[in-house]
């Protein structure tokens, strides 16, 4: 099992550097899956006991240099690591205007990820600062746990307001309640509302725009034949939506939500080269 990586490009280390910062802020540990043509941060806290899940997928292609792994066998050419995102994000921290990033998986006295960050410097030598960060490698038979979530039949998908905008909105009414409901509908309406016995707040979007997933073939048959303006709705934490928003970094060329009716909140944040899903269990 092998695995060393090079990032040389200043713009693409800062764009690693900020997906990282965004994951970090989602979860406190998670699973980094490591292909030859892909990277994918992955939490997989079970959606039905209330945990949030996330599935982050990177073309390493987009991001590094070098790239070479061996998997932990022929046919099973992957590896996954569990890993503390903020570690690193830190390590990555020192590299604001390295010359070279160079992340390793190594075997001294535990598995770590070695992310060496070599420094400009006066003199003709150059300095390296090496963090290591401890990994647990997963077994081949856990891999299954680790399984791309799949999308349930929603009831409403929606593209999402200016996130910035949207945040202002959550931030202020996190202060009023512990939870927010969400509703959207096909006619590009979206509504955020906190209902408490003292207050009870909504802020309305319109001309937002659904998505058009309802393929010829009807796959998505759910939304077909369904009234337009009828509201699809989910109580959701309002924490976790929060963490969701503060913890942007990507800026998104396209952010959406699907919405199965009190179920799930399905949030999709979409840039050229990294897509993160992020699912929000409904609360009862």
């Amino acid at each position: 099992m092998r695995f060393r990586a090079k990032i040389v490009d200043l713009a693409c280390l800062n764009h690693f550097s900020r997906v990282i910062n965004t994951i970090a802020k989602l979860a406190k540990t998670c699973t980094l899956r490591l292909t030859v043509s892909k990277l994918y941060f992955i939490l997989s806290d079970k959606v039905a006991n209330g945990g949030v899940s996330m599935w982050c997928e990177l073309c390493q292609g987009n991001f590094f240099d070098e790239f070479q792994m061996e998997g932990v066998a022929a046919e099973h050419n992957e590896i996954y690591l569990e890993l503390v995102p903020e570690n690193l994000s830190r390590a990555l921290k020192t590299a604001q205007n390295a010359k070279a990033v160079k992340i390793k998986l190594t075997n001294k006295h535990c598995p770590c990820l070695r992310v060496a960050v070599e420094l400009p410097s006066l003199s003709s030598s150059s300095r390296i600062v090496t963090h290591d960060i401890p990994v647990g490698v997963i077994p081949r038979r856990l891999w299954n746990d680790f399984r791309e979530p799949s999308v349930p039949d929603f009831d409403v998908s929606i593209y999402l307001p200016v996130l910035k905008t949207m945040k202002s909105v959550v931030e202020r009414m996190k202060n009023l309640s512990n939870s927010i409901v969400i509703e959207a509908n096909l006619s590009g309406e979206m509504n955020l509302k906190i209902e408490t016995d003292l207050v009870s707040v909504t802020t309305h979007f319109k001309d937002l725009g659904n998505p058009p997933w309802a393929s010829e073939d009807g796959c998505q048959s759910s939304a077909q034949g369904r009234d337009l303006e009828n509201m699809a709705e989910a109580r959701i934490d309002i924490k976790k939506l929060q963490q969701l928003l503060a913890g942007q970094q990507v800026n998104p060329t396209k952010a959406l939500c699907n919405i199965v009716s009190k179920r799930i909140v399905h949030f999709i944040l979409l840039h050229e080269d990294v897509s993160l899903q992020y699912f929000v269990p409904a609360l009862a």
